[in-house]
């Protein structure tokens, strides 16, 4: 088990009256416990959340009005490590439980239908199972260069497959469009995780359906995947933005802040709580 602090600051000049939504919040989920919370919004800005119970996403909606808004989320969440077997085998497609069956299927920047078959040509002829998706993600690691600001919000797998470089998010939405067209089922997932070289940002990995289960892998080889503080679970990016929304802004301040403890020092045994403050921006 590991303790995290995690902490979300967002700043927007807002030019006209704008409808957000935000994903920032720890997700409810069984490999997690949110141990303390608070969600604090500028003055006068009123948040209706609320979950999403096929993803455990957690949302928050508002109407800002002109001029600075600020948003900032901070959260201790124990994070618990599962073990992984690593003769899971894969599902036949008939296998794939009903709940499951969509993440089978191409998405806006996952195309595996397009790279069904270079997925066949590489990876094709591997045993099937945990051991190939081990593959994919290695030759991922091994042949994407992580290039921050060589892919932007649109930018798609087959895309970062020819222009070999990316980001987190453009490594897993690879990954996940390769196992798809390997008829693997998989899923983008995004959280907090600590890094050793700044600056922190939220992180992309993925998920594959394998021996009936979901096993969470990070191409980018940044950080350990059993101490990531899930928030987001998707088809794939479009999925799991932290911040939608409908009007003109302009984002001033992004600050990411993840701070790993021993377990002994969990600042509140008890259940978890959940603080809405309002705060003025200057």
């Amino acid at each position: 088990m590991h303790l995290s602090t995690v902490e979300t600051v967002l700043e927007y000049e807002v030019r006209e009256p704008t409808h957000f939504c935000f994903n920032i919040e720890a997700a409810h989920w069984p490999t997690q416990k949110i141990v303390s919370e608070r969600l604090a919004l500028s003055s006068g800005v009123v948040g209706h959340p609320f979950t999403d119970h096929g993803s455990g996403n957690r949302f928050f909606r508002f109407d800002a009005p002109r001029g600075p808004l600020l948003v900032n989320y901070k959260a201790d969440v124990e994070v618990y490590s599962e073990h992984v077997d690593e003769h899971l085998p894969e599902s036949s497609v008939s296998e794939v439980p009903d709940e499951i069956f969509h993440y089978l299927m191409p998405t806006r920047y996952c195309e595996s239908d397009v790279l069904c078959s270079v997925a066949q040509q590489m990876f094709g002829n591997e045993a099937p199972g945990i051991g190939r998706v081990r593959k994919i993600v290695k030759w991922i690691h091994e042949s994407i260069a992580y290039r921050p600001g060589s892919t932007n919000s649109t930018t798609t797998a087959q895309e970062v497959f020819v222009q070999r470089a990316g980001v987190c998010r453009d490594f897993a939405h690879l990954g996940i469009t390769l196992c798809r067209a390997l008829n693997i089922p998989a899923r983008i997932v995004v959280g907090h995780v600590w890094f050793d070289e700044p600056p922190q940002d939220f992180h992309a990995t993925f998920e594959a359906w394998i021996g009936g289960r979901w096993v969470l892998f990070d191409p980018t080889g940044m950080a350990p995947v059993d101490r990531l503080v899930r928030i987001g679970t998707g088809r794939d990016a479009k999925d799991v933005a932290f911040s939608t929304f409908f009007g003109s802004v302009e984002m001033t301040r992004k600050e990411i802040t993840v701070l790993e403890h021993e377990p002994r020092k969990t600042p509140n045994s008890g259940k978890a709580v959940l603080e809405l403050a309002a705060v003025g921006v200057a």
